[in-house]
């Protein structure tokens, strides 16, 4: 599907995906804008990992359209790999690997890599990068993750709970690392558990449940179109899972 507005990254029409009788996502639409900082939300099981899978390629969709960054992320796969950088949560690291030669191999996949000596600065990292990544703690894996993620200079990302076993200066740090990128024109595609995080940093937000759209749009129009006045409250509404 070509582009249908210069200012989207990422458009999504009528998807849908199965894994044999279970509909894992129903008939899901989602425009992302480029600059924005795009949540997905939704609790375990929602859809939410076949969702992005499916955007990005990595999962064939069962009918619908997506485009990203105005390719087909099935038919342009190379392309794309060029132009958006993804976190996973817990990727594979051969036993030993310091945190430089992991840094040093990712920058070795891109043409024009960020300078990951400036990025394990900006996360804190800079210090550890002679350790073994095995030896890291699990908020300092964490931010190595989003690192890796960044080293393409992609134009769009994708972060999964990318805050996860951090604490709370480390947390902040990286909000205002996001902003700053953001100002520099990435777009983020996050996924995230932490309410206050999805507050301070997301532009726009979808809810999902059992692959179904509850709601899309800013976190202030869905403590809006609540009952309440928070928005955690507001997010256990829309899915059911007030006490």
């Amino acid at each position: 599907m070509e582009e249908q507005h210069a200012g989207l990254a990422v458009i999504v029409q009528n998807l849908n995906k199965s894994y044999g009788t279970q509909k894992v996502v129903q008939s899901l639409n989602l425009s992302v804008q480029k600059g924005e900082i795009f949540g997905l939300l939704g609790p375990n099981g929602a859809g939410k990992s076949t969702l992005i899978e499916c955007i990005l390629g990595t999962q064939r969709r069962d009918s619908g359209e997506i485009s990203v960054l105005g390719l087909n992320p099935q038919k342009d796969r190379k392309v794309l790999f060029e132009r958006v950088g993804v976190q996973f949560q817990e990727p594979y690291f051969q036993d030993k690997i310091t945190v430089v030669e992991i840094c040093e191999v990712a920058s070795s996949l891109y043409k024009n890599p960020l300078d990951y000596d400036e990025l394990l600065k900006s996360f804190g990292l800079y210090e550890k990068r002679k350790q073994a990544v095995s030896e890291l703690s699990g908020g300092e894996r964490q931010r190595l993750f989003v690192v890796l993620a960044l080293i393409p200079n992609p134009e769009l990302v994708f972060l999964d709970e990318l805050t996860t076993g951090l604490d709370t200066k480390a947390r902040r740090d990286v909000w205002r690392h996001l902003e700053k990128l953001k100002a520099q024109g990435l777009t983020i595609f996050l996924t995230s558990h932490y309410m206050d995080e999805v507050e301070a940093l997301c532009d726009r937000i979808l809810i999902l449940k059992h692959g179904e759209t509850l709601f899309q749009g800013t976190v202030a129009e869905a403590v809006l179109r609540s009952p309440h006045d928070g928005f955690e409250d507001a997010y256990l509404w829309f899915t059911g899972e007030e006490e």
